[in-house]
């Protein structure tokens, strides 16, 4: 007996692309089959294209200027007028109890806390290399401060007849940071290989876009939802193709992801106005305003909202859209009825697990203002609808109805797509 396939025969000819080649991995695809999959081509094009011209022309009427704020005011808010900040290393430190040698009246615990005082030497600014002494607060030392450790000071001259003014402003963390970069792009690169490169590339040109086209039109003025909407999409063009490449199961994820990005822009501007969400909880957010009166920080967050369910959406369509693939080459003769239920029950699962995800990730960013809620037992009607954690929770919603949303649009344009161009079964 002859078998119907040589066993050093792969079943699929360029594992994970079949959907682009013939009716057999050594045949060309039937008159009919290259028929239908030209149809499918063009209606795909048909569909991808005018939304990428719709992205790039928006871009282009949205594109900044540069300027900014026309009102804004950068000398009298980040640092103190006439200050500048410095770099320096911890060369010594010394603690004490806070209350000690103090003549301002204390606090009742003072004498419980301890402060400290470091000997700093300054490594940037116009009196590099000398050493100066500083008083940090016993948060510091709390959290942990050592020698060898590098800091940035803010320092004010005050007269030829007084010492110059320095305070601590933050740690200096670039070298941990990038020492941590390296090992993830490490990381990602051995276990996706090619693909995992690609993705980090994708995503440096996502920060450009980010960092050159949406932050500076946010400060221009222009409209937060257009801003958040045309950058999200000209993102995920860009991220998706580079990424995983082009072909007709990456387009389909990228519609998916358009569909979805529509329905949280949508979602996020009825929200914010809705809800009243005025952006002003936090420190950063007053410092905006002093720097521009001009600066709606609503529109901020309805912008912020778009951009924070992108990369749980880019997640979930890709997802979906392989699924779809697998399961047709596991059985090309499966109905499409079959083939998109099959995709579903795959689809609940990851709809389940990311609303974990995105809600606890979100409850660990807030965690600062769950533990003053706990602390003076607010009621929980009432911390959840204020401020800070207001703007999570509708963060938190929007985004998972944007992603649930598009599990079944991407996986109905998945089920058709592969239908008109993934493998056909492979004959006897």
């Amino acid at each position: 007996m002859t078998p119907s396939h040589r066993a050093d025969t792969p079943r699929h000819e360029n594992e994970g692309h079949g959907h682009g080649h013939g009716g057999t991995p050594d045949e060309p695809p039937t008159p009919e089959i290259a028929a239908v999959r030209r149809r499918a081509t063009t209606m795909l094009l048909l569909i991808v294209v005018p939304l990428a011209m719709a992205t790039a022309l928006g871009v282009l009427l949205l594109w900044p200027d540069g300027n900014g704020p026309q009102d804004r005011n950068l000398d009298t808010t980040y640092v103190t007028p006439g200050g500048t900040l410095l770099d320096a290393t911890v060369t010594k430190l010394e603690t004490f109890p806070c209350g000690a040698g103090d003549d301002a009246p204390q606090t009742p615990g003072d004498d419980d806390l301890t402060c400290v005082r470091a000997q700093v030497h300054l490594d940037t600014g116009p009196q590099q290399g000398k050493t100066v002494t500083i008083d940090l607060p016993p948060e510091l030392n709390r959290a942990g401060i050592d020698t060898k450790d590098r800091i940035r000071l803010l320092h004010v001259p005050v007269g030829d007849d007084q010492e110059d003014y320095y305070a601590f402003v933050d740690f200096i963390r670039g070298i941990p940071m990038i020492w941590l970069a390296i090992a993830y792009a490490i990381v990602v690169v051995a276990v996706a290989r090619l693909r995992g490169l690609r993705a980090l590339l994708g995503l440096g040109l996502a920060y450009v876009m980010l960092v050159l086209f949406m932050l500076p039109a946010l400060l221009d003025g222009e409209n937060a939802l257009l801003v958040g909407l045309v950058g999200s999409s000209a993102i995920m063009f860009v991220v998706l193709y580079l990424a995983h490449g082009l072909s007709a199961r990456t387009t389909t994820a990228l519609l998916g992801t358009l569909f979805g990005l529509i329905v949280t822009a949508l979602l996020a501007w009825w929200a914010t106005d809705a809800t009243q969400l005025s952006g002003i909880g936090g420190d950063n957010a007053w410092i905006l305003l002093s720097s521009s009166r001009t600066l709606d920080l609503s529109e901020i967050v309805l912008c912020g909202i778009i951009l924070a369910g992108l990369g749980v959406l880019n997640d979930v369509t890709i997802t979906q859209a392989s699924a779809v693939w697998e399961l047709y080459e596991l059985s090309p003769t499966m109905s499409a009825k079959r083939l998109f239920a099959g995709a579903m029950r795959i689809g609940r699962d990851h709809i389940a697990s990311t609303v974990y995800t995105i809600a606890f990730a979100y409850a660990g960013a807030a965690l600062p203002v769950l533990l003053l809620i706990s602390l003076y037992q607010r009621p929980f009607t009432t911390a959840i609808t204020s401020g800070d954690l207001a703007e999570e929770v509708v963060r938190t919603l929007v985004g998972s109805i944007g992603l649930v949303l598009a599990i079944p649009i991407t996986t109905a344009i998945a089920v058709a797509v592969v239908k008109a161009v993934g493998t056909t079964p492979t004959r006897s």
